[in-house]
């Protein structure tokens, strides 16, 4: 067998400190692909013997990110048959399926100039469309049983999300939403339990949707929801309270952009900073009288914002009326801004998808991979404090400005 020792000393001799530890990983890593290579052969470097099964091809040059930094990898390469090393086994769920949207949107005549430099950046040249298809459907497996799993147990909070993509639709390129749903069980996890895709929503559709969408949740068994915090989608607030009767929380941190679009630049600061002392108060009751107060100081100067403080203030402070502890990750949908971020990122690659199909693909496995790191973290909400939601405290069919008279 070939000599694969390599004396320490060498590796001092050519590399300083900060590159000695990743030097040795790449030798190590390359001393065992050796040996690997040699077993599939039956024999060592230009060893001859009987039971020699084939013969070495050269190598091909391979990247392995680690902490250290990016080890360069030479994979040998056999005249019969391959060898690929177990640790550099081909990538995350959700890099193979950006990998099947990149081909299926190549092979359907839809590929741009980026997309082609990322394709061939990727070694994806002389893809089949036999390859791509087993590759996609290994993908679909994986994502659709994540997307339709049961759930079991409580789940009191629940955000909606949408993340708006482009998609071909009837020789068109239209904008779709691709909804996200997550949500806390009592024991303080946070998991994502939903995805749909809404193609080409009017307003006359949308209660349609989300009440079929939520049904669906409730089908996987989505139980004894009280809270569901989301922007003002059309038709949302019916469906909630079609089927799960819980209270909506509206989003405040898009609500008050809304608000402040009826004020001069240069009043925002001030009318933002008086607005946000109703949402400073220990209690329900004390946030509604400064909501109302700050309201009818501002009617005077901007009228329209007055009536939509009036309008939307049982929408906006719905969330003060659940115990102190969860409130600050009930008040928008910001908690999702960082998921959104890496699902617009992988997306954005794609550019323009050619259909639904792999838009679930990519951001179902986008949202498998997040949901199995949520599960390493700690809890996502304090346990104890769900034994303080009263059911009757929050009813949905009861207003918050009832409650305060």
């Amino acid at each position: 067998m070939t000599d694969t020792n390599m004396p320490l000393i060498e590796l001092l001799q050519k590399h300083d400190e900060g590159d000695f530890l990743r030097a040795v990983t790449e030798a190590v890593l390359q001393t065992l692909m050796e040996h690997d290579v040699e077993g599939l052969i039956g024999a060592g470097r230009y060893e001859r013997g009987d039971g020699r099964q084939t013969y070495r091809n050269g190598y091909r040059e391979r990247e392995l990110k680690t902490r250290l930094g990016a080890l360069n990898l030479r994979v040998p390469k056999l005249r019969q048959g391959s060898y690929f090393p177990g640790f550099l086994e081909p990538r995350r769920t959700s890099e193979k399926a950006l990998a099947a949207v990149i081909q299926e949107a190549w092979i359907g005549g839809v590929s741009t100039r980026k997309v082609d430099d990322l394709v061939q950046a990727m070694g994806l040249s002389g893809i089949s469309k036999s390859t791509v298809s087993k590759l996609c459907k290994d993908i679909d497996e994986r994502v659709h049983d994540f997307l339709d799993r049961p759930l079991a147990g409580d789940w009191p909070y629940l955000w909606l999300d949408a993340t708006y993509l482009k998609v071909r639709q009837g020789g068109r390129i239209v904008s779709v939403a691709a909804i996200i749903a997550v949500a806390v069980n009592t024991d303080g996890r946070r998991e994502i339990i939903g995805l749909s895709i809404g193609l080409s929503i009017g307003p006359s559709e949308a209660e349609t949707f989300w009440t079929d969408f939520l049904r669906s949740l409730k089908s996987r068994s989505l139980a004894d929801v009280k809270l569901v915090i989301s922007d003002a989608h059309t038709g949302l607030k019916a469906a909630i309270a079609r089927v799960f009767e819980a209270t909506w929380q509206r989003c405040r941190v898009h609500w008050m952009r809304n608000a402040l679009a009826h004020v001069p630049k240069g009043q925002h600061t001030v009318v933002a900073a008086a607005i946000r002392q109703a949402f400073t108060q220990p209690d329900q009751k004390g946030a509604i009288e400064v909501w109302r107060h700050v309201a009818d100081q501002l009617r005077p100067r901007w009228p329209k914002l007055g009536a939509l403080m009036d309008e939307s203030e049982a929408d906006i402070l719905a969330y003060m009326a659940f115990p102190a502890q969860h409130r600050t990750k009930l008040h928008s949908t910001n908690p999702l801004e960082r998921l959104n971020k890496e699902v617009k990122r992988r997306a954005d690659v794609v550019g323009i998808f050619p259909n639904e199909e792999p838009i679930i693909r990519l951001i179902g496995a986008v949202l498998f991979e997040q949901n199995d790191d949520w599960q390493s973290q700690h809890r996502y909400m304090q346990v104890e404090a769900f034994a303080l939601i009263d059911a009757a405290q929050i009813d949905p069919l009861l207003s918050l400005s009832t409650q305060a008279a």
